[in-house]
């Protein structure tokens, strides 16, 4: 049989087709606009996301023998907003993950209601990129429209309800709602109290593996499927990701170098950090995961070779540096271009080099960035230990996954060996994956994952440089507490 896993992206939605073996028969891309309204806004149109998927599985879908397609499902871009009426309009433009306009709504949230009762009750606290924000930002400056809001939903439901007409959603992506009891796994009554929202607004919860439904008529007409095609719930993009990279079980972890990092840790029961440093939330596997988000990592070094030294030649700028001066720098850079999430959850700091002389060369600056992001990704795993989680190993994925320097100092800065997959296809595969489940390929994500995601190397860390960059670490973290009262 054949799986469909749907990615829907910021900038586009990735396509992909995958067989009851785990092997990938086709992607397809398609690309939709963003809208920036005002600075610091960042919407998009739930239709072109449609049009954009209906055209992309139309062209998925052809030439393959389509009475083999069993399962569609989805790893969607979190958090975003999407509000429909009693007539299933889309009311407004989604207001999405990177959208900075409910500042305020997340501090009334923060520091009104308190970081305690969020706690309490999602396990979370709030951030201007989650969805409970945007709602309060609605209900205060767009009133008219929130009166006729009968369904909340997030950017991958949309896209379910449209296939089946059924209203759904899974527990990894409510997670980042800040509407979600995440370790009970049920809509918050207190959060939806506080928010002004109605349980009926909000979707019914599936695991993410579960089916929500299966085709209207008029969708497998146009995509010429049969009705019987199952669409399972899906999950966020983080989780779909981390299954479609065999990220399951107990201090299992995953680390993507994409334009933000994360450090993605499965967990089998439910851990809260109490400085909340870390996400907690459910996991496409039907378990829990951590998850540590840095704003800013390869964008990071993007910023520092494009902007900086005005350079088109990443590989240029790390030919400079010497593996002798590995473990040896003088110079620490704070990964902080848009502020942080984690662990220190300020949105004012901000980056900065520190520690050069009158013999620091560009090198040495280039060699900074790398380090000072690897830094950033153990201060999440740092976090993870305190709460019991031991991570013996880690998947490693994202753009700059690409550059094997920078994979080197990373595995000696955490002390880990690093996985690197045989063809990694992020939460597009996940995404198929979910399919096969829970159109019974695989009796469970486990197995499915178990059997379909290949390792193709691993970077062992070199213990010489481990013990070097223990060292520099250890004088890293001194540096935010000393410049915080920069920014506050």
């Amino acid at each position: 049989m054949l799986y469909a896993g749907v990615d829907l992206g910021t900038s586009a939605v990735k396509l992909l087709l995958m067989d009851g073996k785990g092997e990938i028969q086709k992607i397809v891309s398609k690309d939709y606009p963003l809208y920036f309204p005002e600075d610091g806004w960042s919407e998009q149109n739930p239709e072109d996301w449609w049009e954009g998927v209906m055209d992309g599985l139309a062209e998925l879908f052809a030439g393959c023998d389509k009475s083999e397609v069993a399962g569609i499902s989805f790893g969607g871009q979190m958090h975003g907003l999407v509000t429909l009426d009693a007539e299933d309009r889309v009311i407004r433009h989604a207001i999405l993950w990177n959208d900075s306009r409910a500042s305020e709504e997340t501090d009334y949230l923060n520091n009104v209601i308190g970081r305690d009762k969020l706690s309490k009750y999602t396990a979370n606290i709030a951030f201007t990129g989650f969805t409970a924000p945007k709602i309060l930002w609605m209900q205060k400056h767009e009133p008219e429209l929130w009166e006729r809001v009968k369904k909340i939903m997030l950017p991958k439901d949309y896209l379910a309800y449209k296939m089946t007409g059924n209203f759904s959603t899974d527990y990894s992506d409510a997670s980042g709602t800040l509407l979600l009891d995440v370790q009970n796994k049920c809509w918050s009554k207190e959060m939806l109290d506080i928010c002004h929202v109605d349980i009926e607004q909000l979707p019914k919860l599936y695991e993410s593996y579960e089916v929500a439904g299966t085709l209207r008529k008029p969708v497998a007409e146009r995509l010429g499927l049969s009705e019987g095609v199952k669409v399972m719930a899906g999950a966020g993009d983080n989780a779909a990701a981390a299954i479609g990279t065999g990220t399951f079980g107990e201090g299992k972890c995953n680390i993507s170098i994409g334009t933000s990092g994360t450090v993605f840790i499965s967990s089998n029961s439910f851990r809260a950090d109490e400085n909340n440093a870390l996400h907690s939330f459910a996991h496409a596997d039907g378990r829990y995961h951590l998850m540590g988000c840095m704003l800013s990592a390869a964008s990071c070094n993007k910023w520092w070779i494009e902007e900086i030294l005005k350079s088109s030649s990443y590989d240029e700028a790390r030919n400079l540096i010497k593996d002798e001066n590995l473990g040896e720098n003088n110079v620490f850079y704070l990964p902080y271009l848009m502020g942080e999430r984690s662990p220190h959850n300020n949105p004012s700091i901000r980056a900065m080099f520190l520690g050069m002389s009158m013999d620091t060369a560009q090198a040495d600056m280039t060699q900074a960035v790398l380090e000072g992001v690897a830094f950033g990704l153990r201060d999440s795993l740092e976090v993870a230990g305190k709460l019991g989680i031991q991570v013996s190993r880690s998947k490693i994925c994202g753009g700059g996954a690409k550059s094997s320097l920078w994979i080197k100092i990373i595995a000696a800065v955490l002390g880990l060996p690093l996985e690197i997959l045989e063809n990694e296809q992020g939460p597009g595969a996940g995404a198929a994956i979910l399919a096969a489940v829970g159109c019974g390929e695989y009796p469970d994500t486990d197995t499915a994952a178990g059997q379909i995601v290949k390792v193709s190397r691993v970077i062992e860390p070199d213990k010489n440089l481990v013990a070097k960059y223990n060292d520099k670490y250890h004088e890293f973290v001194k540096i935010y507490p000393a410049v915080k009262a920069l920014f506050d």
